[in-house]
C-alpha cells in the first residue's frame, strides 16, 4: 500500500491506528485486499466493527498490516509471502485471488477469507462444515446468484434487449461463472454476449464493441477489480445508455441502475469475528465456513428514469433501498 494513502486514512488522528508502540507486544493481523484502501474503506470500517465485537481494537491490543494490490492480481503472491515472512498471527484474505495466494504461501498461519464464491470448488477448503487445515472464512454467494441478477434485470428491460456479461478473466471464478450464466440465459431465451476485462483499456474496448452488438443491458460479474472500476463502468454505461446490475450497492450509488447480492459489510464483520476467535485460541479447522444469508437489493430510480425504464412496482416494494 502507498505510504501517503495509508497516512491519510490511518494516521494518528484516524479512527483505526495502524500499530502501537513496538514496546508493547501484541498480535498482528495481516490483511490482503485486491483493490485499494480508498475503494474498500466501507468494508474496512465494517471489519473494524467486527474486531471490536470480538474484543480487539487496532492499536490497543492488536496491530494491523495492510497490503493492497490495487487491481494487480499478479502482486498477490509476493504480498502473501511478505506477510508470512513477517510471521503475522492471522491473515485475512479478501476475494478468491488473495485467498489462493495466501493458501499457496502458508500451511500454518491461520487464514480467514472473505469471498463471494464457493471455496470448496476453488480448493480453498476441504468442505464448508469441516474446512480442515489452516483456512476458514465467509462465503457470500455473490457469484452463485448471477442468474437471479439476470432475472431481475430482465424484469426491467424491454423484451428483445440484448444483454452482456462483463467478467475479469484473471479471476478464478470467471470460467465457471460464464458457463453458469450462459446456461441460465439459454434457459430464459435471453441473448447474452460475454466481454472480458482485466485492465482499464479492456473496459474501454468492451464498451466500444457493445453498440455493434446492440447491447442494452450489462451484468457486471462479481470481481474486486471491476468493482474498483465502478465509476468508469457506470460512466461508460450512461454514455451508451445501457442499464447495469452489480452485486454490491456502491456502483448504484454512483449511478448504476441496480444491485443484488449478499451484504459485503455484514460479511466483513463476520470474517473479523472469526479472526478474533482465532486470536483467542480457536483453530480454523474447527470453525465451519460461514455463508451469509443477508441479501440486499438497491435500485437507482433516477437512473431508470434517465434511461426511459419503468421499474415494476413489485420490485420497488421489495427493494431494500430506492434512490430517487
Amino acid at each position: 500500500m502507498k505510504r501517503r494513502e495509508f497516512l491519510i486514512l490511518f494516521g494518528a488522528a484516524a479512527a483505526y491506528p495502524f500499530a502501537a508502540s513496538a514496546q508493547v507486544p501484541m498480535p498482528v493481523i495481516g490483511f490482503i485486499g485486491v483493490t485499494s484502501l480508498e475503494e474498500w474503506k466501507r468494508y474496512v470500517d465494517a471489519f473494524h466493527r467486527g474486531l471490536q465485537e470480538a474484543g480487539f481494537v487496532a492499536g490497543r491490543n492488536v496491530a494491523l498490516e495492510y497490503r493492497w494490490a490495487e487491481g494487480r492480481y499478479d502482486q498477490l503472491p509476493a504480498m502473501a509471502a511478505d506477510l508470512v515472512g513477517r510471521k503475522v498471527n492471522v491473515i485475512v484474505a479478501v476475494a478468491p485471488p488473495a485467498a489462493q495466494a495466501v493458501k499457496a504461501a502458508t500451511r500454518t498461519i491461520p487464514t480467514v477469507f472473505f469471498m463471494g464464491s464457493d471455496p470448496v470448488k476453488l480448493g480453498i477448503v476441504a468442505s464448508l462444515n469441516r474446512p480442515g487445515g489452516n483456512v476458514t472464512g465467509v462465503s457470500m454467494l455473490a457469484n452463485q446468484v448471477g442468474p437471479k441478477r439476470l432475472q431481475l434485470l430482465r424484469e426491467i428491460m424491454q423484451a428483445g434487449t440484448a444483454f452482456a456479461l462483463l467478467v475479469n478473466p484473471t479471476n478464478p471464478n470467471a470460467e465457471p461463472d460464464v458457463a453458469e450464466m450462459r446456461t441460465a440465459a439459454g434457459t430464459m431465451g435471453q441473448p447474452l454476449a460475454v466481454a472480458k476485462a482485466s485492465t482499464d483499456a479492456d473496459i474501454d474496448a468492451a464498451f466500444a464493441g457493445f453498440p455493434q452488438q446492440r447491447i442494452g443491458a450489462l451484468l457486471v460479474n462479481p470481481d474486486p477489480f471491476l468493482l474498483g472500476r465502478r465509476d468508469r463502468i457506470v460512466a461508460l454505461a450512461g454514455r451508451h445508455r445501457m442499464a447495469t446490475i452489480f452485486h454490491t450497492p456502491e456502483p448504484v450509488l454512483a449511478g448504476g441502475l441496480m444491485s443484488y447480492g449478499s451484504s459485503f459489510a455484514e460479511g466483513h464483520r463476520e470474517a473479523c469475528i472469526y479472526t478474533g476467535r482465532i486470536l483467542k485460541g480457536e483453530k480454523p479447522a474447527d470453525l465451519p465456513v460461514m455463508q451469509s444469508a443477508k441479501f440486499e437489493t438497491v435500485i437507482n430510480l433516477k437512473t431508470a428514469k434517465a434511461l426511459g425504464l419503468e421499474v415494476p412496482a413489485k420490485l420497488l416494494f421489495t427493494a431494500d433501498e430506492v434512490i430517487e
